[in-house]
């Protein structure tokens, strides 16, 4: 059967100006053997730009990543700078596939628009050109990076140093309606081929590396005997970690071998996410061979960071388990909050998203600090003025926002080291300091679920079923009550999803259900407050009963 003529035009128009031969080969190969299938996967709508940047399966088409998509991200962000006055961008990328190629496109667009342009001098974190922006007080950031995705994704994220448009960006990721006015400067853009190019900039050296690590460093007030396991993921944060810890003081992590150099292919986990089953195998079995007292690990761009302990309470063989991200953040807000002066938590701020834990305002109010909620990402959480600590379950904190504004998995891992060292050498370990904070706060049971979706266009019909009002109970918690969270009755601005209180005798529990910001993934958080036993089952079994609803939906 013949293609339909006007994708068969819309092929051909997208084949002449992508300046990557072997896409538009790929296009040509599918056009001669009338494979529309395949072709309508890559002619889905041009890539949306979010407030994520761009992220995406690799592959030719303007509904992937390629180069041509991101040649046209770059030529889209240099009409927003010039219209804004903006004069100078600097690019990072990590080390997976297609990411030197697109920053090399990104840096000649930028340098044929007449910016300064600067570029990282290898694959880096995510945080080091978070950190760049700043230091070199530039106007722009491009990171490329997929950081958590699998394999064969790549992304785009985009920074911005100062004031934009009304909004204190400080070196932090773009949020709406930012992502709106650059979206639709990528979509002006009417042949990447035609945008000038030079290759006019400056490969940074290794001087603003050395900086970030000296000021993460700083972190830490003495070397303390501690023995740490740490894993890269197959990721960029090896070198820099390790520079980090010998900069502290600390002796040298024991790296998971197979895992601690940049592989694009992530050859032993099936998602690059510490969060993932299974991800956390081979950090474990490292710890337990090498009698280790912690684990540290960070996701393939090193801006989140996992952490795994020995728990002698465990019944199982190896004793060792990954904490939450709820668990590490009440860690964190309690350790920085509890280290500030009187006078330094008179203008402090703890923050965390809404997703996350309701702990961390516990512990500020106990500390008499203030404390703030926003929505989902650290685009959000950086712009919370004069913020002190700032967490997100989904393993992301910020403990040091005046070097890194914005989520940081080194220097997060190393105040976890930093913290588990004092703890030890007072004959006590990160368990026990948890289990006072239960004690202090009340113990807070929380949970994710993460369910993977064939087709966007499922997510919406799943938050619909749960908002439709049809839905009295949930494993025999009586719902209680709803919140839109696309028309919020707080003063947070409107995002997609759901928040549910369900209750039944003692135990309150909260969930939200919301689409992932950058994957195919609708996401559900739990929260019950209580007894340990009642809090734990009560999230595993409302847990287990949204699972299968949704999956039911699903068909």
């Amino acid at each position: 059967m013949a293609i339909n003529p006007s994708l068969v035009e819309e092929v051909e128009k997208w084949i002449l100006d992508d300046p990557d031969p072997k896409s538009a080969s790929e296009l040509q190969s599918m056009l001669q053997s009338e494979d529309e299938s395949a072709l309508r996967v890559c002619f889905q709508g041009l890539l949306e730009f979010g407030t994520a940047g761009l992220r995406g399966r690799m592959g030719p088409g303007p509904s992937q990543m390629n180069r041509a998509v991101v040649g046209r991200a770059a030529g889209g962000i240099s009409r927003y700078m010039k219209a804004r006055g903006l004069k100078s961008v600097i690019i990072g990328r990590d080390s997976r596939h297609g990411s030197e190629r697109f920053a090399e496109d990104s840096a000649e667009i930028f340098s044929g628009a007449g910016f300064d342009v600067y570029i990282l001098p290898r694959p880096l974190p995510t945080p080091i050109l978070a950190f760049a922006l700043r230091d070199l007080a530039l106007d722009v950031g491009v990171m490329v990076t997929a950081s958590h995705n699998p394999a064969s994704d790549n992304g785009y994220k985009v920074y911005l140093g100062g004031c934009v448009d009304g909004i204190d960006f400080n070196g932090s990721q773009i949020i709406a309606p930012t992502d709106k006015a650059i979206f639709n400067e990528i979509k002006a853009i009417e042949s990447v081929k035609a945008l000038p190019r030079k290759r006019l900039w400056n490969t940074l050296d290794e001087a603003v590396i050395r900086r970030y690590v000296h000021a993460t460093a700083r972190l830490v007030s003495k070397p303390r005997d501690i023995k740490v396991v740490y894993t890269a993921m197959h990721g960029v944060g090896t070198q820099t970690f390790r520079s980090v810890f010998h900069a502290a003081g600390f002796a040298e992590p024991i790296l998971v071998d197979a895992q601690a150099q940049p592989d694009p292919d992530f050859p032993t986990v099936a998602f690059p996410n510490p969060e993932e089953q299974g991800a956390m195998d081979l950090a474990l079995e490292t710890a337990r061979n090498f009698d280790a007292d912690l684990v540290v690990a960070n996701d393939p761009d090193a801006d989140r960071c996992a952490i795994a302990v020995k728990d002698i309470h465990l019944t199982s063989e190896s004793q060792w388990r990954m904490l939450r991200g709820d668990e590490v953040g009440a860690i964190l807000g309690e350790y920085i909050a509890s280290s500030l002066t009187k006078e330094k938590k008179s203008g402090a701020i703890l923050a965390n998203s809404i997703v996350s834990s309701s702990i961390l305002a516990k512990i500020a109010k106990h500390h008499e600090i203030a404390f703030t909620e926003t929505l989902t990402g650290f685009k959000w959480l950086a712009k919370v003025r004069g913020l002190t600590f700032g967490y997100e379950e989904a393993l992301g904190y910020a403990v040091d926002p005046t070097t890194v504004n914005d989520k940081d998995g080194i220097s997060a891992g190393l105040l976890m080291t930093d913290l588990a060292a004092t703890l030890k050498e007072s004959g006590s370990n990160l368990i026990d300091y948890l289990d006072a904070i239960w004690q202090r706060y009340g113990f807070h049971a929380t949970k994710q679920i993460s369910i993977r979706m064939s087709d966007m266009a499922l997510i919406p019909r799943a938050i619909d079923h749960f908002k439709s009002g049809s839905i009295k109970e949930i494993a025999g918690f009586t719902l209680r009550s709803i919140d839109d969270l696309s028309s919020p009755a707080t003063s947070l601005p409107p995002t997609e999803g759901i928040r549910l209180w369900l209750e039944q005798e003692t135990l309150t529990i909260r969930l939200i259900i919301r689409p992932s910001g950058t994957e195919a993934k609708l996401k559900c958080y739990l929260e019950a407050i209580g007894a340990r036993d009642l809090a734990e089952r009560a999230v595993d079994e409302v847990g287990d009963a949204v699972n299968g609803m949704i999956l039911a939906l699903l068909g």
